[in-house]
């Protein structure tokens, strides 16, 4: 068995996949002198566009395509029938291919009839400021104009007006690329003249006006403009067993969720592989592999996930990374998901490098999540059960909540370990965290809940199991959970937030806690906590709040009879990827001697004592068996001070 694809209930994940023999090969190649979509896909006389091989490609097709751009929206006619005749788009390895949602452009005109001016004033150096217009060709634009529309979409019940800046939800849909990277939209034109790189709309969608930074001539760049929802996405649901390999799509125009409509979209098909792919700005989702939307009927019988995400790198999606509504059984492993979350639509509670609803028996390994904006790294939403999240990359959510969640998740077992968490900046306003002069907040009994920042965060969630993990910087606890009781309809019962397993991780300098319980009704044991201060072990409810350091921790609740506590540096690279521990030099410094004789800190890693194995457990950080009965706390079977690690989970990276 492999011991890292071992779900909760002691089961291996379904591998489905199986080696292709293909009947039959296809041809696409846009650059060759002779392709024509009038041709007959060989290699001598290959198609000129995706979609002409797309339109005939059956069951053990596989579609050559030839490095070049492709300017179309790829509409499979038909689905593969089992795992071992699916239909297979691969790059042929020749030359990039890149499926691009946009149009180049090469004439402009200078934008006119319109005041740079807030007012009917001349502003500064307005003879300097060059705005150019693009009048949109209706050809390019037929069946879908972005410009005309807006980034939200029709599900808009759970958005909070009072809380969120409604700009960007407002916003076209559109953009503009400047030798690959996005114009800025703005909502007036007279911001065109306070903002270098930057677009703007007529009310109409028919025209944009857009300035480029040091105002220079768009002669002199390559000017793109979104023109397609989606890059590769079939027009009829439920194709399925179809697989891409190796292309990059780019440019989509998609709206904010719900639906979940990616630039690559299964379109509510089953055991699709996705493998070596590489989405590159996406307005809004990047991929998705659910039912798209809770308001279809499911039909009897139909399967909803089972699709694999492999290799890829998915960068720049405005909203949403990877979406999996009611998705089951899927494998995501190997992938890098970073820059997530740039649109600010985190309040529109569908955002996160990948968010998923009701996911059963699904593996989550070896990925990098980074750089995620204003949303979660991964968010479980309702119903999760047996599922795994190991061996990956939690780093830098930037003004980010948690970089895990977890919600409403009340029955079976969702096991988190083996990975990485670094840098949880937090999302709260610090004009709202109460001024306690004095010695006025010695005595509250109900503690403020404005500073958040968490690794994991479990909302109305029972029976998380939570091992070997590094948790480390981050600006609220290591692990929040709180219940959720009145959130049920139906057969639902509301959620406790109790039987939380968290067994020998370590938790680094978080700022607030390492751990807040709800109640005691948790369990914490093998637990190594570095440079932490300040009451760091929580425990809720009942009233009075518990806040306690490790010794108390063991004394009242009976938690942590094997935890430990240090004093040392943990440095993480997380653009190298790598991992140093450092011991301690001085040790503590301004702390009172009584206090200090508590505790006995571990100052040089090499000293660390090893724990039982958490039974759930038995593979370290690089998939390497564990086979002792004890091992050091954290995802890695030993560790050795000053030893720099590498810390890339990605099998296809090594």
């Amino acid at each position: 068995m492999d011991l890292t694809a071992r779900l909760p209930d002691g089961c291996e994940f379904d591998f489905w996949e199986v080696k292709q023999e293909y009947e039959r090969e296809l041809h696409v190649a846009c650059n060759h002198p002779h392709a024509s979509d009038d041709n007959d896909g060989s290699m001598d006389h290959p198609y000129k566009t995706i979609n002409a091989a797309a339109a005939i490609a059956t069951p053990g097709t596989r579609v050559w395509i030839h490095g070049g751009e492709y300017r179309e929206c790829v509409r499979p006619a038909q689905g593969g029938e089992n795992p071992e005749r699916m239909i297979c788009y691969e790059a042929y390895g020749d030359g990039e291919v890149i499926i691009k949602a946009s149009i180049e452009v090469t004439e402009f005109e200078k934008s006119k009839g319109w005041r740079l001016s807030p007012n009917f004033d001349k502003i500064k150096d307005e003879d300097l400021i060059q705005v150019w217009q693009i009048r949109l060709n209706p050809e390019d634009f037929k069946g879908y104009n972005p410009f005309c529309l807006v980034n939200i979409l029709h599900d808009r019940l759970f958005i909070e007006y009072d809380k969120t800046d409604m700009t960007t939800y407002l916003n076209r849909r559109g953009m503009i690329f400047c030798d690959g990277k996005p114009l800025q939209q703005v909502a007036l034109y007279n911001q065109l003249s306070q903002q270098e790189g930057s677009f703007w709309v007529e009310a109409n969608g028919q025209t944009v006006h857009f300035r480029l930074k040091n105002d220079d001539h768009p002669s002199n760049h390559r000017i793109e403009l979104t023109s397609r929802e989606q890059c590769f996405a079939p027009e009829v649901p439920f194709l399925s067993y179809i697989k891409l390999k190796g292309l990059t799509c780019a440019h989509a125009a998609t709206g904010a969720p719900v639906p979940q409509r990616g630039a690559i979209s299964c379109y509510r098909g089953h055991h699709w592989i996705i493998e070596d792919c590489e989405i590159d700005w996406s307005n809004a989702v990047g991929i998705d592999i659910g039912n798209e939307c809770w308001h279809h009927d499911i039909e009897p019988g139909q399967l909803i996930g089972y699709s694999i995400i492999r290799g890829c790198r998915i960068r720049n999606v405005g909203v949403c990374g990877i979406a999996a509504l009611f998705a089951e059984h899927y494998l995501i492993e190997d992938n890098i998901i970073e820059g997530t979350g740039w649109q600010k639509m985190e309040l529109s509670w569908e955002a996160g490098a990948m968010k998923a609803h009701n996911s059963i028996g699904c593996l989550i390994r070896r990925n990098i999540f980074t750089k995620t904006y204003r949303a979660d790294h991964l968010w479980l939403d309702c119903g999760n059960e047996n599922n795994r999240i190991t061996q990956n990359l939690f780093l830098d959510g930037i003004e980010q909540r948690e970089a895990i969640f977890i919600e409403c998740t009340r029955d079976g077992v969702n096991l988190i370990d083996n990975n990485i968490f670094w840098n949880v900046e937090g999302r709260f306003d610090p004009q709202k965290i109460p001024k306690e002069p004095g010695s006025s907040g010695w005595y509250k009994l109900v503690e403020h809940d404005v500073i958040n920042g968490y690794a994991i965060y479990g909302e109305g969630t029972d029976h998380l199991y939570i091992a070997n993990n590094l948790i480390g910087n981050c600006r609220g606890s290591g692990y929040y959970a709180k219940p959720v009781a009145f959130r049920m309809h139906g057969l639902l019962r509301g959620g406790t937030s109790r039987d939380a397993r968290l067994f020998n991780n370590i938790f680094y300098q978080c700022g607030e806690a390492a751990i807040t319980m709800p109640t005691e009704k948790n369990e914490a044991e093998g637990n190594l906590y570095v440079k932490q201060t300040g009451g760091y072990l929580r425990v809720m409810y009942p009233a009075p709040e518990a806040c306690l350091d490790l010794p108390a921790w063991k004394e009242f609740y009976g938690f942590d009879l094997q935890g430990q506590e240090g004093w040392f540096d943990i440095e993480i690279n997380t653009e190298t990827y790598t991992m140093e521990l450092k011991k301690a030099e001085n040790g503590l410094r301004n702390v009172w001697r009584q206090e200090l004789e508590k505790h006995q800190f571990i100052y040089d890693p090499s000293d660390i004592k090893e724990v039982e194995n958490a039974s759930l457990v038995s593979n370290d950080f690089y998939g390497t068996a564990t086979k002792d009965e004890k091992r050091s706390p954290g995802p890695f079977h030993k560790l050795q001070t000053g030893e720099v690690y590498s810390i890339d989970p990605r099998k296809s990276n090594k």
